[in-house]
């Protein structure tokens, strides 16, 4: 009788399979970079040297320099007016790469290239955070952290901390320029109990009070009554608005790429966010169908033209034309004075406050965060559509006789 060794192998194809499934799991698994075509990567923390990020994707021959950038990461800037953190950053960035000057033009513009862009840390104050260091912090992501990576960085939330969100800013004073005649706002429509009375809303208000409120009379009430609540050592939280003027019609795709369910991802994705809604978002459960429903006419130009805007400029998850309207709702600042019950690493029950320089509404600081990511949003389903189909047409019908 003939016997044969039967040996316990994979087989070659199987095992080169399992090898590249290993890897692209690796990389599906990093988690820093958001959007398809218009890609930014950032990177850095709270209390390191710098923190930046790199833009894939942005098309080429576009003007750019620190200086279209800028004023966006101004706005956000900390320390800025007593109702923000009064941690002193110039947030002044720098372009690394995937820019070159036009001899015929005589500008620097984008090659197509991956921009690089960086913002240096100066000033870090990681000693006031040593006490806390092995404590969670009621309502931070300090236990998340630990458990799934076994390790945080406590000087000042490390990856978790909103420093991280200015290389969005920045990403996002880049996305503006991509889609031609995009203008991108957002305001402070609520804070605590205070909302903001729609009929008195003016867009250049927002520049004159340090709230980015519509509205100069609920700005005037918003002063004193942060001004209480950092007195008392608490904080509290704000509802934001972003308004899109500009978005071009089909913009979007069905089912799994909607306008509306990355935009809602994206602003899911900052800090401290609890809350999304697109146009009347919730308020939609409280109306009907004929009150819901944004009836249309056609225009002196040929074109539909709705009659209100429930539906924050989209349908189907395919943009309309009108502006796109999203909200977001962004919970009170974790690190607060008042002492409050937790426990540490060890099992350990205690007590905690938090000392250092926190905004006592992080709602503020989040007006251009929400901008900038629904720019970005934008810009790459802009570009998605123009390589799939080309330019859109926003009326691709010739207009009824009448």
């Amino acid at each position: 009788m003939t016997r044969y060794k039967v040996r316990a192998t994979k087989p070659r194809k199987l095992q080169r399979n399992f090898t590249e499934s290993r890897l692209t799991h690796n990389r599906i698994m990093s988690f820093n970079t958001f959007g398809h075509l218009f890609r930014v990567t950032t990177f850095g923390e709270s209390h390191g040297p710098a923190i930046g990020c790199v833009i894939d994707g942005c098309p080429p021959r576009i003007p750019l320099t620190e200086a279209d950038i800028q004023p966006y990461l101004d706005r956000r800037r900390p320390g800025q007016s007593r109702y923000t953190t009064q941690r002193q950053e110039p947030d002044a960035v720098k372009i690394l790469s995937g820019v070159f000057v036009d001899e015929a033009s005589g500008k620097q513009v984008t090659t197509g290239t991956p921009i690089a862009l960086l913002i240096d840390n100066v000033d870090q104050r990681s000693k006031d955070y040593s006490d806390i260091k092995d404590k969670y912090r009621p309502g931070h992501a300090d236990y998340t952290y630990d458990v799934k990576y076994g390790l945080r960085d406590y000087r000042g939330g490390g990856r978790q901390s909103a420093r991280e969100t200015a290389m969005r800013v920045a990403a996002g004073a880049i996305a503006r320029k991509i889609v031609p005649g995009l203008k991108v706002r957002g305001a402070l429509v609520q804070m605590g109990p205070h909302r903001v009375d729609r009929a008195r809303w003016d867009w250049e208000e927002i520049d004159r009070n340090p709230f980015f409120c519509p509205d100069a009379k609920t700005a005037a009430v918003l002063g004193d009554y942060l001004d209480g609540l950092r007195k008392r050592g608490s904080s509290i939280g704000a509802v934001i608005e972003i308004v899109a003027d500009g978005v071009p019609a089909g913009l979007g795709a069905p089912i799994y790429g909607k306008l509306d369910g990355d935009l809602a991802g994206a602003l899911m994705g900052i800090n401290a966010v609890k809350g999304v809604e697109i146009g009347a978002g919730f308020g939609a459960a409280e109306l009907t169908g004929e009150q819901n429903g944004d009836e249309m006419r056609v225009g002196n130009d040929g074109k539909p033209r709705f009659l209100s805007n429930n539906a924050g400029g989209i349908l189907g998850g395919i943009s309309t034309g009108q502006p796109v309207v999203a909200r977001f709702a962004v919970k009170p600042t974790s690190s607060i004075l008042i002492p409050r019950r937790t426990v540490d690493r060890y099992g350990h029950e205690t007590d905690i406050s938090t000392i250092g320089r926190h905004d006592p509404c992080v709602g503020i600081r989040a007006v251009p965060i929400g901008e900038a990511m629904v720019a970005c949003v934008i810009a790459d389903h802009y570009l998605r559509q123009r390589g799939q189909v080309g330019e859109t047409p926003s009326w691709p019908f010739s207009a009824p006789v009448r």
